[in-house]
């Protein structure tokens, strides 16, 4: 009998990314998957997918699992001065949920490279009982390009980064969750998969210290196209006015802090909107 735990980890490969850092970073991040998989072995069996547009396919390494291909755009659903090609992460998450039968999933950024411990560390943390939880990334300098590089990118402590880019989840929030039309590649995308987490799971952490992934450049905040923030933004709130009646801030990490602490750490933190925290705050008074 098979006892190791089964998860599915999706990527969202891009043939002809907008931001070309990604031309050099999708390599490093397909070989680390497979590091990290091959070190589970013992204790985890990992399926590992993509969800892709039909022109993206020929980059995408023969040990991945490529699930159907997306059909839409957020170009499809405005009206933009440049149109990009950026999938919604709910049809993202859509194919993860129906590409494997694992009860775990992973979704991360396809700029996020994984330590070869990542999965065996995912696995001993689902086995303390938890439904979804988020590592955060470490920033290394933004010189390394190749797979070569990456014992050397393993060794490094790098630095921190607040937002949010790695989501480890089971699989019966999966029907809970509503990202609305919120596309991935632009800010607001961090806050409504975590806010999706915080209002559902029932046992929820936060690993902001692990040197478990990592993202090669040292920015924290990235100059993008207003058309497309102003969507996300959008949809964000749209969709939280959804969420609201569910939603609880003492599931934010930090939540049972008191409340001067608390709203400084997520007044500071990008991707915990303040404005929702003291839209929550009088909840907890009554």
């Amino acid at each position: 009998m098979d006892d190791r735990i089964h998860i599915a980890h999706l990527i969202n490969p891009v043939r002809f990314p907008v931001d070309s850092e990604l031309t050099h970073t999708q390599p490093l991040t397909f070989e680390s998957m497979k590091r990290a998989a091959a070190q589970a072995d013992d204790v985890a069996r990992i399926d590992l997918l993509t969800a892709q547009y039909p022109e993206d396919r020929v980059i995408i390494p023969p040990l991945f699992t490529q699930t159907n291909d997306l059909e839409r755009s957020v170009a499809d659903l405005g009206s933009f001065s440049v149109n990009r090609k950026l999938p919604l992460i709910g049809d993202l998450i859509e194919r993860l949920y129906t590409g494997s039968t694992a009860p775990y999933l992973i979704y991360t950024n396809v700029d996020i490279i994984l330590h070869p411990s990542f999965y065996q560390e995912v696995a001993t943390r689902i086995r303390t009982g938890l439904d979804a939880f988020i590592i955060n990334r470490r920033r290394v300098p933004g010189h390394y390009r190749t797979v070569e590089e990456l014992p050397e990118i393993y060794q490094l402590r790098g630095s921190p980064h607040p937002g949010f880019d790695c989501f480890i989840f089971h699989r019966s929030l999966c029907p809970k969750f509503n990202f609305g039309r919120v596309c991935v590649g632009i800010p607001f995308i961090e806050m409504i998969f975590s806010q999706n987490l915080f209002c559902h799971a029932q046992r929820f952490a936060l690993f902001d210290r692990d040197r478990l992934t990592f993202h090669v450049g040292m920015e924290i905040f990235k100059k993008r196209d207003p058309e497309y923030l102003n969507f996300n933004k959008e949809e964000f709130w749209r969709t939280i006015r959804i969420l609201l009646p569910d939603l609880d801030s003492r599931k934010f990490p930090w939540g049972e802090r008191n409340v001067f602490y608390r709203m400084v750490r997520w007044g500071l933190h990008p991707a915990i909107p303040i404005r929702l925290a003291l839209l929550l705050e009088p909840r907890r008074w009554r």
